[in-house]
């Protein structure tokens, strides 16, 4: 016979709620219980685990204790099982069905979700793709609170994250964008030497403007930043206006651009390293069975739109 266990599933589900809000109110209106069911549930889950999970200070919410942080990647783990396991337990075992939440770096969004939704609308017509977009740093935030099942992005900034694992599953080479009626429109691979007298715009997201910034210095070009925008399609609607040149990784399969211009994409002689685009997931965390499909789809995906 096993050990009974002292603590409860519902018990772990409010603590990870007041653990990502941060606040007993707020987690109690989430839940739309009472306020005093979720402290209640806290306090009686640290006293079977004889551990002190949150610091609580007046005012200022909740922070987690190293025990308590320890629990919320443990916690994660166990209810994800335990849906898989009632699902099973009702015959849905091979119907895959439920939500995932998938992040996206911004500038992969336009790129690969279209097709992400499409094939697994096609595939798997029970699992609900949801979606978080936002810049690295948001999107590890969203990994480590467990509001993302799986984030894609570029490897920039992943590496220095040792709670994630991080899967590469395309490489993005940079190019150089110009308006269709430059000089050096219609012509093979160009140095960046050749673009250093004319004005940057600068795509300028963390972590990527220090990318293009460096690729840049290998090649001895001190640009000229004119202007800085955080949109991709900003970029190219510049560019295409005529007002500087810049550099770019994803590709599109249209040369227009919003604002009504065209653009020419120029391939490079001295390109240096590609960006990694990666999947990447908290380590130690077993993924469901859902969520294992929605990687395979993405990685098909990436497959065919760039080369590893």
């Amino acid at each position: 016979m096993t050990s009974p266990v002292g603590f409860t599933l519902v018990q772990l589900r409010y603590f990870l709620v007041a653990a990502e809000r941060g606040s007993m109110s707020e987690a109690s209106a989430e839940l739309h219980i009472a306020q005093s069911a979720v402290s209640a549930a806290i306090h009686n889950l640290e006293n079977d685990l004889s551990a002190q999970l949150f610091i609580r200070r007046r005012g200022k919410g909740l922070t987690l204790t190293p025990a308590g942080e320890r629990l919320q990647h443990q916690a994660r783990e166990l209810l994800a099982r335990a849906r898989e396991m009632e699902r099973e337990a009702r015959g849905e075992g091979d119907a895959l069905t439920g939500p995932v939440t998938v992040g996206c770096f911004v500038t992969l969004a336009p790129h690969y979700l279209p097709r992400l939704f499409t094939e697994c609308t096609r595939r798997h017509p029970g699992i609900e793709v949801n979606v978080v977009e936002g810049e690295t740093d948001q999107l590890v935030g969203a990994l480590k609170a467990g509001r993302v099942d799986f984030a894609l992005a570029y490897g920039l900034g992943l590496a220095t994250e040792p709670e994630l694992h991080g899967e590469t599953v395309a490489r993005a080479p940079a190019y150089a964008v110009v308006a269709a009626d430059h000089p050096l429109a219609g012509r093979g691979p160009v140095h960046l030497a050749e673009l250093a007298s004319e004005p940057l715009v600068l795509l300028d997201l963390p972590h990527s403007r220090d990318y293009f910034r460096s690729l840049l210095a290998a090649a001895g070009v001190s640009p000229d930043v004119r202007y800085r925008t955080q949109s991709y399609e900003t970029v190219r609607s510049l560019v295409a206006r005529g007002l500087g040149f810049s550099l770019l990784n994803q590709r599109l399969p249209i040369t227009q651009t919003y604002g009504g211009g065209e653009v020419a994409e120029l391939e490079l002689r001295d390109p240096g390293p590609p960006l990694d685009v990666r999947i990447a997931s908290v380590k130690g965390v077993t993924q469901t069975a859902r969520a294992r499909a929605v990687r395979d789809v993405l990685r098909d995906i990436a497959r065919d739109t760039g080369p590893l």
